[in-house]
């Protein structure tokens, strides 16, 4: 069987550009010149091997725009929405990139480049006579082995990939699996040099070195003595599960780090609801969570989603009384409204309504600057 594809063998490769993905664009620039292939970047489509990487939210719009291209160009989609919904984005892709692609897009590339057999490429999904194939997956990736950024784009460093907790509504665990990877130290110190701020990915920064249920200190607190620069560590862009912040894991952070804040993934105030969610912690750990960080003089910021399948009136009620809570010690709280995520459990079912009383306290909240994000449908 012969490849579908012809480009020249010289062809430009492109990255889309899009400042809502710049961690994963930074990883793919960086992939890609590790094994010699030199992308560039554009705001638009062009000829050539073109790679979008995307989520649920902007599938709409991406999707348009590879419809409506005028290029010769080969389109590769990646990301968590085609991962999931590879037949979907093979109407408008030509090749999807099923899950980690460190080792797939460079070698998808090549094989693109010399006109090979696109079955011979593992992770990876495309279309022929109207039939979607998918190769044969690949094992998860070790993180040292792929450099998270270069000198041209940098970002937070991913320091762990893949979570314990099956969270209905969430997609990691389903894309990275429920084994917990970390980068090693030494990796995180080497990259930690070319930054001033450092920062991390993490699906849950506090379980770095640990098996994603328990906390280990002093492997954190090995990494972050470690570090060069100004770290930051519980904080944007990571955040924190509520029954791992601790006494003595604030204290080592305190001793190395610079932020004044943690980031705390609450996302409901009903213990109804995170047990459906599947959440694996309750309310009273979210306050206690919260109760730690004031006294150890850290400001806690707290994440919220509304909308969740099961969400009634009386779940909401208690968010909001959790959320008072909060900002009355002087935290604060990010909302989300609930999208269904495809490949999660929660893919097909349909948000709750957000009660009008609800929307007035939460617009309230965030006049009074104690309060940001989004709580009602896009």
């Amino acid at each position: 069987m012969h490849s579908l594809f012809h480009p020249n063998p010289d062809s430009s490769v492109t990255i889309r550009f899009d400042k809502r993905n710049t961690f994963s664009l930074a990883a793919i620039q960086a992939i890609l010149t590790s094994r010699g292939i030199e992308p560039t970047f554009s705001s638009s489509p062009r000829d050539g091997v073109m790679i979008y990487s995307m989520a649920t939210p902007q599938a709409r719009e991406v999707y348009y725009e590879v419809e409506n291209a005028r290029t010769q160009s080969v389109f590769i989609a990646g990301g968590p929405h085609p991962s999931a919904k590879a037949s979907e984005a093979l109407e408008r892709f030509d090749v999807v990139v099923l899950g980690e692609g460190e080792e797939t897009l460079p070698e998808l590339i090549c094989a693109l480049k010399d006109d090979s057999e696109l079955e011979t490429v593992r992770g990876i999904a495309y279309k022929r006579s109207g039939i979607t194939y998918k190769t044969h997956p690949r094992p998860h990736v070790l993180l040292d082995d792929y450099p998270p950024f270069n000198q041209n784009l940098r970002a937070p460093i991913e320091i762990s990939r893949g979570c314990p907790h099956n969270c209905k509504y969430c997609q990691t665990p389903r894309l990275f699996g429920t084994k917990m990877r970390h980068r090693s130290v030494g990796s995180i110190a080497f990259y930690s040099k070319y930054l001033s701020d450092v920062r991390f990915t993490s699906p849950n920064a506090f379980a770095y070195g640990s098996d994603g249920r328990h906390i280990a200190p002093k492997r954190v607190s090995e990494l972050l003595a470690s570090l060069c620069g100004r770290v930051y560590f519980g904080t944007f862009p990571s955040e924190v599960r509520p029954e791992f912040i601790t006494d003595e894991m604030l204290d080592v952070i305190k001793e190395y780090c610079v932020n004044t804040s943690i980031h705390i993934g609450a996302q409901s105030g009903s213990d109804a609801v995170l047990e459906e969610t599947n959440r694996g912690h309750s309310r009273r750990d979210v306050g206690a969570a919260v109760d730690i960080c004031l006294n150890h003089g850290f400001s806690p910021v707290v994440d919220f989603i509304f909308g969740l399948p099961t969400e009634e009136a009386v779940d909401q009620a208690d968010s909001l009384d959790l959320i008072d809570y909060i900002v009355s010690g002087g935290g604060r709280v990010r909302a989300h409204y609930f999208i269904p995520l495809p490949g999660t459990p929660y893919e097909n079912e349909t948000p709750a309504s957000v009660g009008k009383e609800v929307q007035k306290r939460l617009g309230r909240l965030a006049r009074d600057g104690k309060l940001t994000g989004r709580w009602e449908p896009y």
